[in-house]
């Protein structure tokens, strides 16, 4: 009797265990909401790289989904000289790099890539990074750098958050680790040569 209680136990712990790592299937629905909000939003035009289509016309870059800028790739730079031409920011012809008095800011990689995505990121932790504009969430995180307009989507409602989180998790992961932003000290000698700049009217 006591072994068979022992088996009884280990089956159930086993099972318990092997369902721990599984995710809970994602609503279709809540999926399809949360495509349509990424893409009223704009996700894609800093998150997806911009390639070159026909026409030299530019388009996103399909392989490369809402991966953010791609590994090793060059990047802008901004200076005071820049401002004096009223020239707001500087980006990289792939619209995922953005220079300005802030730095460099790159848009980060969106997929579930566990490694270089938000993979090993849980639902809340993306709320609260929406909610605070604090990367990852963390009271005591940097501020999301711009152009990242996260204070248009701070007040979008707890649904609505979940389902871009729902869209998110349903898209291919990419591994493409994103660099981290550049300080304005250290925002300089690596420019493109055409860089896109962005001036007050």
């Amino acid at each position: 009797m006591n072994q068979m209680v022992i088996i009884v136990s280990a089956m159930l712990l086993v099972t318990t265990v092997s369902g721990c790592g599984r995710e809970a299937p994602l609503n279709q629905a809540s999926v399809e909401r949360g495509k349509y909000l990424v893409t009223l939003g704009g996700c894609n035009d800093c998150h997806t790289p911009k390639i070159e289509g026909p026409g030299d016309a530019r388009e996103f870059d399909a392989k490369h989904l809402l991966s953010g800028h791609l590994e090793n790739a060059p990047y802008p730079v901004w200076t005071p000289e820049d401002a004096k031409r009223n020239v707001l920011l500087t980006a990289d012809n792939t619209g995922t790099a953005f220079a300005g008095p802030w730095g460099v800011s790159f848009a980060m990689n969106l997929t579930p890539d566990k490694e270089t995505g938000i993979g090993e990121w849980s639902e809340a932790t993306f709320i609260q990074m929406a909610r605070t504009g604090k990367h990852q969430g963390q009271p005591n995180g940097r501020d999301i750098l711009p152009p990242m307009p996260w204070f248009h989507i701070k007040d979008l409602s707890e649904t609505d958050l979940k389902a871009i989180w729902a869209y998110l998790r349903s898209i291919p992961p990419i591994k493409n680790q994103v660099s981290f932003p550049i300080p304005p000290s250290a925002n300089a000698g690596s420019r493109i040569e055409q860089p896109i700049a962005m001036s007050k009217r």
